[in-house]
């Protein structure tokens, strides 16, 4: 979480999730979703360190990669690169370019599939 003069302003999930080959073979990776800041507090830096500080903290719990379906032009710059560089794909049909993954550079070569998230992604 975010704090600014004692109030929560802004947060971030990570859920863990696979990716499912046609095979049947799985990747475990992470989902970063969702990730939110107060609009009176946006554009100050505060999402990009919650991203910074929570991929930091996806590679300490040992976790090489991450997922998300996120804004085209705002996550390439923590060097997360469309999935469909490798095969991978999102099970709610979103526009290629807003699927993004990586981590640790060239961990996902040869992994290709169908993302897999929690049960509670697909309640509204």
């Amino acid at each position: 979480m975010a704090e600014a003069d004692g109030k929560i302003v802004g947060h971030i999930l990570f859920s863990p999730i696979i990716i499912k080959s046609a095979a049947g073979k799985e990747k475990e990776t992470i989902s970063l979703a969702p990730m939110s800041v107060r609009p009176e507090f946006q554009k100050q830096g505060i999402g990009s360190e919650l991203i910074r500080e929570g991929l930091k903290t996806c590679r300490q719990f040992g976790y090489d990669s991450v997922i998300v379906l996120g804004h085209p032009e705002y996550y390439p710059k923590f060097g997360l690169k469309q999935t469909d560089t490798w095969g991978i794909k999102d099970p709610f049909g979103a526009p290629a370019e807003a699927f993004m993954a990586e981590l640790k550079e060239g961990v996902l070569e040869g992994t290709s599939g169908m993302v897999e998230y929690p049960e509670e992604f697909n309640e509204l």
